[in-house]
């Protein structure tokens, strides 16, 4: 297929045809671009003071019923202070509260453990609101100490009132509320000002939920509000609530705009953001709610806002774009009409040049320069058919073989694990792991687990490259993770994965390997060395008693065993010989010395840093020679 340049340069009457169009595009295109421009400044400013107002309003409606709820407190307060001497009148007042204030859900009025030496350990006045009725009743027992709860905690610590973080509270011996709450809790102190309980008053988070959800500026538009640690207590997507934050998909996907809104709203500050959310650009307005440390926003597409405008300017295009087509089409016919005599000359020119390899040429009798031409191009266009169809097949077959291995790699590559951090829970295991085959696939491998707080991991090479290699490193990898998980030692794990391997083993291949497995609770490591190079601990190499040999050579082979007591806070590396016996292009190995001295400079860096240091480290000895082996890298550092 020719380019339309080959047609444009081809015709005069289309290049002319072109130039007065484009012309014309040029025009209509800065006069709308400008208009365009102006209108979406316009359409954005009263989008943002739009749902600016509606936050604000909302925010206000809000503050306003958390004042009500803080105003109850304060309230009560010296009612309550007063009459320390009178226990039972705690429960007219916690009544009281959510009789005169329809919005609260509960109220409890507790003090310190034998604080009223007449009703026992335990005294709090509760009374909650359920169907419409108040009940109260006084709380606490075994089996709800509300003195350990953080509502009552809180204040108390802090030696101030303070809004908590929305919970369930549950007391199954007793009536409790069945909502979502958040508690506005001060401290009571008597006349002395000796702290001697706690006022908490409660707030259906539903309710709040259901008030900040109603706020919907466009259509597709939604509200968020999040707690002082970016916890999720409204959301439209119910899974996120209180059990993710919005934090929580920048630790998979990295999001620093995402991260931004997410620290300005944990430090209450107020504004608007254009982020990506979901794959697809977003305004998002946001502001704090009173003392509480929390935050609402409103998050508004930008194909809501701009919606309206989006259309309007493709119908405009679309419009432009028919009016240059139709007048491209006008010029061409008229330019044409005039150039009619130039072209029947052009014609007579285009019938040499037209060629079709698929078809033979006419023999020509003539023996003469031009019969040789002719005869010329007949072989030069049989050739050509025939070398065009092997080059197709040979391509076709090329591309085949990539693909294979392509998906080979990819396989392979998803068998060992990739997802760093490996264990973003446990705070004490700094672990990183890279492999880098030397082709498309390798020999190397490298696998690591958690199970009853014992890690296990291994690192291993197969003998050879390729293919072969990446299927026994597939099988000894499975074997490894199989075997391991059943609580076997190092060396038991080593055994009974020699006894498979080696058994039937025709093709005489073996992989050195070294397995180990911590104790993450006393930082006791067990290890079995097969063959494979010593690693490293604290920038010097580990000096083994037992190297074993490789697995798969012999079906009868013992395994030893050796361990270290205590690795906290020691950097492990392990690692292939594709790390010290990397080559330059003078055939020069990366060494271990060189080795060495590059950990014992790194003792300060974790893991991750470890790994890529040793990496470009590589690269730069290698400075552009092709890889001689696979290199695969394992880095570990237990944190107390």
């Amino acid at each position: 297929m020719k380019s339309p340049l080959y047609y444009f340069k081809k015709s005069l009457s289309t290049k002319l045809s072109l130039w007065i169009v484009i012309f014309t595009a040029v025009i209509l295109v800065t006069a709308l671009g400008y208009m365009f421009n102006v209108s979406r400044q316009a359409i954005r400013q009263e989008a943002e003071n739009h749902a600016t107002e509606i936050l604000e309003n909302t925010t206000l409606r809000v503050n306003a019923i958390l004042e009500r709820v803080e105003v109850a407190a304060n309230n009560t307060d010296w009612l309550i202070t007063r009459h320390l001497d009178g226990p039972d009148s705690m429960f007219v007042y916690s009544r009281r509260i959510l009789e005169n204030n329809p919005d609260l859900n509960g109220c409890s009025i507790a003090f310190e453990p034998g604080f009223f030496k007449q009703k026992g350990r335990y005294f709090s006045a509760f009374s909650l609101r359920d169907n419409g009725e108040i009940l109260t009743t006084q709380e606490g027992n075994e089996h709800y100490e509300y003195f350990y709860m953080d509502w009552y905690q809180l204040c108390k610590l802090l030696d101030r009132p303070v809004w908590t973080e929305p919970f369930i509270d549950y007391n199954p011996e007793n009536i409790y509320s069945k909502d979502m709450i958040a508690s506005y809790c001060k401290p009571i102190k008597d006349k002395n000002g000796k702290y001697v309980g706690t006022i908490s008053v409660d707030l259906s988070l539903t309710w709040l939920s259901n008030t900040i959800s109603a706020v919907k500026p466009y259509p597709n538009s939604y509200s968020i509000m999040t707690g002082r640690g970016g916890t999720f207590f409204v959301h439209p997507d119910s899974t996120k609530l209180f059990y993710q934050t919005i934090f929580t998909e920048t630790l998979e996907h990295e999001d620093t705009a995402l991260t931004a809104l997410g620290h300005a709203m944990q430090c209450g500050e107020e504004g608007m953001r254009q982020l990506l959310i979901d794959g697809q650009e977003c305004y998002v307005f946001y502001k704090p709610l009173g003392t509480t440390g929390w935050s609402v926003a409103i998050v508004c597409p930008e194909s809501d806002i701009f919606g309206s405008f989006n259309r309007l300017r493709r119908a405009v295009t679309i419009a432009v774009l028919a009016g240059l087509l139709f007048l491209l089409l006008v010029s061409i016919r008229i330019i044409t009409r005039e150039l009619k005599p130039l072209r029947q000359l052009a014609d007579q020119a285009r019938i040499i040049a037209k060629g079709n390899f698929d078809e033979t040429l006419p023999e020509s009798k003539r023996v003469d320069e031009i019969g040789q031409l002719s005869q010329s191009f007949s072989d030069m266009q049989r050739s050509l058919a025939g070398y065009i169809e092997e080059l197709k097949q040979t391509t076709a077959q090329k591309a085949s073989i990539e693909n294979e291995l392509k998906v080979a790699s990819d396989i392979q590559m998803s068998m060992v694990p990739r997802i760093f951090p490996a264990f973003p829970n446990r705070p004490d295991i700094d672990l990183y792991a890279s492999m880098t085959p030397a082709k498309e696939v390798g020999g190397d491998l490298y696998d690591f687990f958690v199970q009853d707080e014992h890690l296990y991991f291994c690192v291993g090479d197969v003998s050879g490259k390729g293919i072969p290699a990446s299927l026994f490193m597939a099988v000894t990898r499975n074997l490894f993770r199989i075997v391991a998980q059943q609580g076997h030692t190092p060396e038991e794990i080593a055994t009974q994965i020699n006894l498979i391997l080696s058994h039937d083993n025709e093709q005489n291949m073996f992989v050195t390997m070294f397995i180990g497995c911590v104790d993450l609770k006393t930082g006791h490591l067990d290890y079995c060395n097969c063959g494979h190079n010593a690693p490293l601990i604290d920038g010097q190499f580990l000096k083994l008693q037992y190297t074993n040999c490789p697995i798969g050579i012999l079906e009868e082979a013992e395994f030893h065993g050796e361990s270290i007591d205590d690795i906290h806070g020691r950097q492990i590396l392990i690692y292939t010989d594709g790390l010290n016996e990397a080559e330059n292009p003078q055939k020069q190995l990366f060494g271990d010395e060189r080795l060495q001295e590059l950990m014992e400079k790194a003792l300060s860096l974790n893991s991750e840093q470890v790994i890529d240091m040793l990496k470009e480290a590589v690269e730069r000895h290698r400075n552009g020679a092709v890889p001689n082996d696979d290199l695969t890298l394992l880095c570990l550092k237990l944190i107390k």
